[in-house]
């Protein structure tokens, strides 16, 4: 039996028997019944794919990431990809590093799929706003607001001022931050708080830039610790890099949490089980990732038709390497 079959047995189309069965729009009372009745009597499965082109939906949401490696992007792409597919719908997952027309890429996948969400600066503002102004329902994650999308965040500057005053407290006086402020919203809030932390101390931090990843960090922690005047805590963007940096002191001979504070952002797996344990902030990311997947939802079915903003909560984890628990 196909959704054709029971449209005919209840005397509607089959984009009523869509929405009735999908729950994504109103149906009044007695024809839902009669869909129902059909349903039972022609003992009808349906398929996300049927139900999709009654609709005429994919039943497939995109996600956009800068890159396609590392632990923060893997957390983030499983709570996205579990909520989805409760919610029965596929996902299509696009990585914008090292594609020559990353914009072409992402208005692309708009065009195929029911909803998008788009994390970090992949691709500037006004490409957000015309793929939303197209009627593509839209979620950003980690990057400033567009209007008509909605926008997820995790809190970052109370957590990085709380991770700057603890580190001035117990008496940082040279500390650097590695890391791309200018490259990610996420990054420049964490520079932010812990900068103006330090500085209400009168301590600075300087910026050294760098990718996110561990071996970026370990090359940028090498140039750093090989100076006369070396810093005395390195303040990581995120826990990949600090793990770089933690081999670096390691490779010039400096004990991580008594000559040197290192501290990160994350609370990955392996920042849990380093040696020594890794001072970092906790942020959900798997939660982000959910959440991002039932916001577009609720936008695609229509349960919800404005945007709304969002923040999570972040936590400071004190652990060793900063040599001040």
């Amino acid at each position: 039996m196909t959704i054709y079959d029971v449209a005919a047995r209840a005397g509607v189309g089959i984009a009523t028997v869509s929405r009735t069965l999908r729950g994504s729009a109103p149906v009044a009372e007695p024809t839902r019944q009669r869909v129902l009745a059909a349903v039972a009597e022609l003992d009808f499965r349906p398929s996300h794919a049927g139900t999709s082109l009654a609709e005429r939906r994919h039943a497939a949401n995109g996600i956009v990431f800068p890159d396609l490696s590392g632990p923060y992007y893997a957390e983030v792409l499983l709570g996205y990809e579990e909520a989805a597919s409760q919610a029965g719908r596929s996902v299509i997952v696009l990585g914008t590093n090292g594609r020559p027309d990353p914009v072409g890429a992402v208005r692309d996948l708009a065009a195929r799929v029911d909803g998008l969400v788009v994390l970090g600066r992949t691709v500037p503002d006004e490409v957000i706003g015309a793929i939303v102004d197209s009627g593509v329902p839209v979620v950003l994650l980690a990057r400033p607001a567009v209007a008509g999308a909605d926008a997820l965040h995790t809190d970052n500057r109370r957590a990085a001022v709380a991770l700057g005053e603890h580190l001035a407290h117990h008496g940082v006086r040279h500390a650097r931050f590695l890391g791309s402020p200018e490259d990610s919203h996420d990054a420049a809030e964490r520079w932010a708080g812990v900068h103006d932390a330090l500085a209400a101390r009168g301590t600075g931090l300087q910026v050294t830039g760098c990718s996110y990843d561990e071996d970026a960090g370990r090359r940028a922690a090498a140039g750093l610790l090989a100076r006369a005047d070396r810093p005395d805590a390195l303040v990581c963007a995120n826990d990949e890099i600090a793990l770089g940096a933690i081999q670096a002191a390691e490779d010039a001979g400096l004990r991580v949490g008594v000559d040197l504070a290192v501290t990160g952002w994350d609370d990955v797996m392996a920042a849990r089980h380093s040696r020594p344990g890794l001072t970092t902030v906790r942020q959900p990311m798997r939660t982000l990732g959910a959440l991002a997947a039932r916001a577009l939802d609720d936008r695609i079915t229509g349960t919800r038709t404005t945007p709304r903003s969002e923040t999570l909560p972040t936590d400071l984890v004190v652990r060793a390497s900063c040599g001040t628990h």
